[in-house]
């Protein structure tokens, strides 16, 4: 190019046998629209008219013999509002392969002296300029003036593609401008960026949540992959990428692999896509209300444990919860992991389906049958059980009648020989022992046991040594409409002989008959009160208190455990 061609002062030439020669060539075209578009900072920007548009790319036609193209994601809205006919103002980049002008919609300068490079620096403008060679460090940068381009600041990855760029020419940002010392420093990378940025902008703004569009997984993570839908990033999380339960994204998901997804949400601030996977399959909720119904009994997949319960798939993207109350009829589950883990297959009835809420409620224990159901035929009220003590309370001690079912014993249930504060004072947890069953609540599942109820007391043994008629020895232990006799320790009955005759006033016979009485009373006790001791007195004398005599037995109910007695 001609030093004529490019003074500013020099005229435009104007030759019209030269617009009609047919072999005019590429430089004096070129030449002719750099004239026609100089302005004062030696800008390269032109007005281009779009020609047509194509599925990613925009023809333009920009006054040359070949047209230019643009990206669509260059346009707000993806070109979807240009139409034919409409100018957008451009700067070229260079050739791609098909020969078409590289357009890019930057302000690209061409300075021609040190002003413009100043007004280009100011400004902060991409400037064009030819790579001219590769010097230690980086690269020369012809912009008008001798530039030096790090190699850091390049936009290439390796020394081979920097040994491409010779020759060729680039859009750059000057970053240092010392006109004194001709010291100029140019970067590259920083326009790519941006150019980059302002093209993923574009694509951007074109897309909409709820379309449909096809990527390829870049990244896979514990939490989900990475999909890259036309050089943009999007999230695919684990719960967006099957409707059945996902534990990790590499099941169902390879690197590289191309994917069909859908765009939940965009995060114009942040740049940052939600996509979906199990979105373009049909949600298995729509047609659970239809499958499944209360009572039904079904089959699935422990997936995960929660404190209150576990959760069951059903079938892909439905799932129910078994709560810790519905899976044992018997035993109190503290934690759904001492019945299922996950993984497990599990049968359960369905009890309860709320479509709306998307939550089935299931039941464990509901497929086996109910223990307590035949419990009053096998532990009847009076029966004798035995069983291990499986923990201790301070009101009492729970032992094991079957598998599931556990009886209470209270603490006033365990010995008759002694008050106890706590039941650990005679029993231990593990420990065999036997028990008479006093109650059963079906209801609240409860039933109460004793343990001093099969332990035998003097009055059993007084029951199963005499018999109605008996002439037995007793003492006088309280007066009034009927008499009390104590028969032995702790036996103590009615009798049916009223007390007749008043006090005695000799005090003699008093004292007398008192250490006669007591005398009689322990020689009586240590016969054990079994009518083996001789007849105190004959003498049909009124009851008195303290006295020992003879009574006859004529009521002895050992079911019961009655006895009364009459003065003979």
């Amino acid at each position: 190019m001609s030093h004529e061609a490019d003074s500013p002062s020099q005229p435009a030439e104007t030759n019209p046998a030269a617009d009609t020669e047919p072999q005019e060539s590429f430089g004096d075209i070129l030449r002719d629209f750099e004239r026609s578009h100089k302005s004062a900072g030696g800008a390269r920007q032109l007005e281009g008219t779009i020609i047509s548009v194509s599925g990613d790319q925009v023809f333009l036609d920009i006054g040359l013999k070949i047209e230019g193209v643009l990206p669509r994601s260059a346009f707000a809205g993806n070109a979807a509002d240009p139409v034919a006919g409409a100018k957008v103002p451009v700067s070229v980049r260079g050739r791609n392969a098909e020969g078409y002008y590289q357009l890019s919609r930057f302000q690209v300068s061409q300075p021609r002296d040190w002003t413009a490079l100043e007004e280009a620096f100011a400004k902060k403008l991409a400037v064009a300029g030819t790579v001219t060679g590769v010097v230690k460090g980086g690269l020369t940068i012809d912009v008008g003036v001798r530039a030096f381009m790090p190699a850091s600041r390049s936009g290439t990855r390796d020394a081979a593609e920097m040994e491409k760029l010779v020759g060729t020419e680039i859009t750059c940002r000057i970053t240092k401008l010392d006109v004194t010392s001709e010291d100029v420093v140019v970067d590259r990378r920083v326009v790519l960026e941006e150019q980059s940025r302002l093209e993923a902008q574009g694509r951007l703004a074109a897309l909409r949540a709820g379309d449909t569009t096809t990527g390829t997984v870049r990244t896979l993570t514990s939490y989900g992959a990475f999909i890259d839908i036309g050089g943009m990033e999007g999230l695919l999380h684990i719960s967006d990428i099957a409707w059945g339960h996902v534990s990790k994204p590499e099941d169902f998901l390879a690197v590289g692999q191309e994917v069909r997804v859908r765009i939940l949400k965009i995060d114009a601030e942040t740049n940052k896509i939600g996509l979906g996977l199990k979105q373009l399959e049909p949600e298995p909720w729509e047609k659970a209300p239809a499958k499944y119904a209360v009572g039904q009994r079904i089959q699935g997949t422990v997936t995960r444990l929660a404190d209150f319960g576990a959760f069951v798939e059903i079938e892909p993207g439905v799932e129910g919860l078994i709560h810790v109350s519905e899976m044992s009829w018997g035993k109190k589950v503290r934690h759904p992991g001492d019945v299922v883990k996950p993984g497990d297959r599990v049968d359960a009835i369905i009890l309860d389906i709320k479509p709306q809420e998307r939550r089935i409620s299931l039941g464990l224990k509901q497929t086996l049958s109910d223990p307590w159901s035949a419990v009053r035929d096998r532990f009847p009220v009076g029966s004798t059980i035995e069983g291990p003590v499986t923990k201790l309370m301070k009101f009492g001690a729970f032992v094991e009648l079957v598998d599931g079912i556990e009886g209470m014993v209270h603490i006033s249930e365990i010995t008759a020989d002694r008050r106890i504060n706590h039941p650990q004072e005679v029993l231990r947890a593990g420990q065999r022992v036997k028990a008479q069953v006093l109650a059963i609540d079906g209801e609240r599942r409860q039933i109460k046991l004793s343990m001093k109820q099969l332990v035998p007391t003097s009055l059993d043994e007084y029951l199963a040594e005499h018999k109605n008629g008996d002439v037995v020895s007793g003492r006088v232990v309280a007066l009034g409409p009927q008499a009390t006799v104590e028969l032995g320790e702790g036996i103590r009955v009615p009798c049916r002989a009223s007390a007749s005759g008043g006090d005695r006033t000799d005090s003699a016979k008093r004292a007398s008959a008192g250490e006669a009485s007591l005398s009689s009373l322990t020689s009586l006790l240590a016969a054990r009160w079994k009518g083996s001791a001789p007849v105190p007195s004959a003498s049909p004398e009124p009851l008195q208190v303290g006295q020992v005599r003879s009574f006859r037995i004529v009521k002895l109910d050992a079911a019961a455990r009655q006895i009364e007695v009459e003065t003979p």
